[in-house]
């Protein structure tokens, strides 16, 4: 079931690329070759960028935002925490957040309780999380892959308290917006030549939602975008768009290539543009 207000979000994750000349340079350029209708635009650049893609997105033209995303933050709200950055530390200069990317859950250990903590202190500072889930190829080829799954949202979102739609924060990117976005990556095929199929996706969708109404978020699920982000590429994405259950996409790779993301951009926007049709009709 498609509703109006699940927006088509591309996000791009420039993980430990570009330094501050190089990322105000190249998000200029993939601002200005990615502007299509009904499409939120985000770019998640590392933390000694922010300020320089923040301030060269300030300038793009009205209706043409695109907003500014961190690739992490600390799950404690301040201390001391050597090397690291709090949610209220990026008052200003992102409305993003990514938490629990495979990456982090593997190079930094983090875990389901710290995660759910990141998803808490990103709520008390009104950032929009980008929630990262997915199993590994063991747990596929075991056949664990949707228990793996909802385990992460359980363990991620268990005792939270969602806010009601009609408080959903309204703001230039598109309306009516939803605090959560949950961006589902299969660790088995990101960089490892073994590709996902958009009905896995799909199916995974499904079971993410299934797991948010078993957590009390009743129609919320259904109203909580969900991105694929799985070694995305403008030759697979269309295999992605065309599931209903799929509402964008989690660029790794792919989101430093200006054409790369102009592509994946205009394939999402056709799904947009649908939607759009849809809903009017």
């Amino acid at each position: 079931m498609i509703r109006s207000m699940r927006p088509i979000i591309v996000a791009g994750n420039w993980k430990m690329h570009t330094t501050p000349a190089e990322a105000g340079e190249l998000a200029a350029t993939i601002a200005g070759r990615t502007h299509v209708p009904d499409v939120v635009r985000v770019l998640c650049p590392p933390f000694v960028c922010l300020q320089r893609v923040r301030d060269r997105l300030a300038v793009l033209p009205a209706g043409q935002s695109v907003a500014v995303g961190a690739q992490n933050i600390h799950h404690e709200a301040a201390g001391a925490h050597t090397g690291e950055v709090s949610a209220s530390m990026l008052d200003g200069l992102a409305s993003w957040v990514i938490v629990g990317h495979s990456e982090r859950r593997r190079d930094a250990g983090e875990t389901d309780a710290q995660i759910c903590q990141k998803v808490l202190r990103a709520q008390e500072a009104n950032l929009h999380v980008i929630l990262c889930v997915g199993e590994q190829l063991a747990d596929r080829d075991a056949g664990r892959a949707d228990n793996v799954v909802r385990g992460q949202v359980r363990g991620s979102l268990e005792g939270l308290q969602p806010a009601p739609l009609e408080d959903w924060d309204r703001d230039a990117f598109w309306g009516p917006s939803p605090w959560l976005t949950i961006a589902y990556e299969p660790v088995w095929a990101i960089g490892t030549g073994r590709n996902a199929r958009g009905a896995d996706a799909a199916a995974m969708a499904d079971v993410i939602r299934e797991t948010l109404g078993s957590l009390g978020f009743s129609d919320q699920a259904h109203e909580i975008p969900i991105l694929y982000g799985g070694s995305v590429s403008s030759t697979n994405i269309d295999e992605f768009m065309a599931e209903p259950a799929i509402d964008g996409a989690l660029v790794g790779g792919a989101s430093l290539k200006p054409d790369e993301m102009a592509a994946i951009v205009a394939r999402a926007g056709l799904t947009a543009a649908a939607r759009a049709a849809a809903a009017t009709a």
